[in-house]
């Protein structure tokens, strides 16, 4: 039986990390099929985080992701699904939310404003990202992408990090 060159396949599963369990991503090499860490730490959360950002740099280079996650459970080394594994950790909602400025009447920019404007719609994305990383939305598809980018140039920062908070506590139990 013959395989499709054109067809991609998922490789293997990764090996087991060595030494004491601890939470551990594994990023498939393709170049050289290998399984390599590319995160380590006693906890959870910033071990998805690192999966979160790796995932988009691969992504943005083109690059085809594949990640494992391992962790401890009762003392012992379990594989856990990346994408399901939502962090229970959640951030404070800001105390006072931030607006967005409104453009000038005249609808002339001000001195400065286009730099001002990216780095609110940077810090609108980063916002809006985070949230979806931590509702275990590492792998965006194109389509995904398009609508985060909408809600970036269409809605203001207090809004963006109320969602956001929605969506850290969507994989933790309702109190």
């Amino acid at each position: 039986m013959q395989t499709d060159p054109d067809r991609p396949t998922r490789p293997s599963r990764s090996p087991r990390p060595p030494g004491e369990p601890r939470w551990v991503a594994m990023f498939h090499d393709p170049a050289s099929d290998s399984w390599r860490p590319a995160a380590e730490s006693p906890d959870r959360t910033p071990v998805l985080y690192a999966i979160g950002e790796m995932t988009q740099v691969k992504r943005a280079r083109g690059d085809e992701v594949t990640v494992d996650l391992w962790g401890p459970r009762d003392g012992a080394w379990e594989r856990f699904d990346p994408s399901t594994a939502v962090t229970s950790a959640v951030p404070p909602a800001p105390s006072a939310p931030e607006a967005a400025e409104a453009p000038p009447a005249d609808g002339t920019a001000r001195p400065g404003h286009a730099r001002h404007t990216e780095r609110m719609e940077d810090r609108r994305h980063q916002v809006l990202m985070a949230g979806l990383s931590k509702a275990g939305l590492f792998d965006l598809a194109p389509d995904d992408e398009a609508a985060v980018a909408t809600l970036v140039d269409r809605v203001d920062e207090a809004t963006l990090r109320r969602v956001a908070h929605w969506l850290a506590r969507s994989g933790t139990p309702v109190e």
